[in-house]
């Protein structure tokens, strides 16, 4: 996924207006955090100050330059709710006037025992800022396409990538457009040596536009009992969950959310009339959690043809994630409380 991200940007740099990619660590030579800014022309590095990140992208977007301003954890974005809130009013204050091409691009959520400062979520926090489009993807070719089609939109955008899928092998069909073959290829053309940079220059190859809608979910398993909704980090887990219950005759239907705002409702909609029964799984806390307004309009709309509650599976409502591995895996849903909560779900009746 990191290597799609990179891709995407010298895309979005080469062929889609982008004038700066920018935040701690973005430019060289480290090329980010977790690499996926190395060898780009227009990356450059932030002081230390997601503030000043922000009220950059901001500044930028109203002088009509499309830039993707990195946080580089999204445990440290809250402390500018107030701007990234500012962002998002700014077309709907101007009555359309003024459009605000800016793209926050952030690692979310656990998986790297980042413990209580590099494991929060910020997907409910996203969804309370109107004005924003949000994406998040579970695979590396919606990383690449996502990214893209933020990067495109005339106003402001969140790019959350769950940080626990960035070292993740892309599954048939989920491969980089223009990719040459796989993974270790593509390395020794766009991955940055170790040591001295100062002369390396990535080899891109062949880069196709692919853009994935705004507002459009992806069906990954087709099932008749329940549905199971979810995006990010968890979305492969239920996949398997489902594909192991299998064997039990327990057949769910997934969807990856992939767009939070807007929505595919439509796609919930069709599928839980067919299956009765809803499960929303992400690693958000489970209060005041995105699944929670779902859950809230699956009750109001679709009431009378549900066969059992909707059901949320969410992260624990505790002010972080431990270091150790045992906190962590109880404080996010995992495989097993996935795969027990479909079970359950399955053999629940109203």
């Amino acid at each position: 996924m990191v290597q799609a991200i990179r891709m995407a940007l010298h895309v979005a740099e080469e062929r889609h207006g982008v004038t700066d990619i920018f935040g701690e660590d973005v430019g060289a030579p480290l090329g980010g955090a977790f690499t996926a800014t190395q060898g780009l022309k227009t990356a450059w590095n932030s002081p230390l100050d997601e503030r000043g990140i922000v009220g950059a992208s901001i500044g930028l977007g109203l002088a009509g330059c499309r830039n993707v301003a990195e946080i580089q954890f999204c445990d440290y974005a809250f402390n500018t709710i107030d701007l990234l809130k500012l962002a998002g009013m700014m077309h709907w204050a101007s009555n359309g006037d003024w459009n605000c091409p800016m793209t926050i691009m952030t690692p979310v959520g656990s998986g790297i025992r980042g413990s209580i400062y590099h494991s929060h979520s910020f997907d409910a926090t996203a969804t309370h800022l109107p004005g924003f489009k949000i994406m998040m993807p579970s695979n590396p070719r919606d990383a690449y396409g996502m990214l893209l089609s933020c990067v495109v939109d005339p106003n402001p955008s969140f790019f959350l990538v769950p940080k626990a899928l960035l070292r993740v092998r892309a599954q048939p069909g989920e491969e980089i457009p223009g990719e040459p073959g796989d993974d270790k290829a593509l390395s020794k053309l766009i991955d940055a040596p170790l040591g001295d940079r100062s002369k390396w220059q990535p080899q891109w190859p062949d880069t196709p536009d692919l853009f994935v809608p705004f507002g459009e979910a992806r069906t990954v398993r087709q099932g008749n009992d329940l549905t199971v909704v979810s995006y990010g980090r968890t979305l492969p887990l239920c996949a398997k969950a489902a594909d192991e219950l299998s064997a039990e005759g327990i057949e769910a239907e997934v969807i990856d959310l992939r767009s939070l705002w807007p929505y595919d409702w439509e796609r919930i909609v069709e599928s839980v009339r067919r299956t009765g029964r809803v499960l929303y799984v992400n690693e958000d806390t489970e209060v005041t959690n995105f699944g929670e307004h779902l859950i809230r309009r699956t009750v109001e709309e679709l009431f009378y043809e549900l066969v059992a509650p909707p059901r949320l599976l969410a992260g624990k409502h505790v002010p972080g994630i431990g270091l150790a591995d045992s906190l962590e895996m109880a404080t996010v849903p995992q495989l097993p409380s996935i795969t027990e909560s479909i079970r359950a779900l399955a053999k629940t009746s109203a």
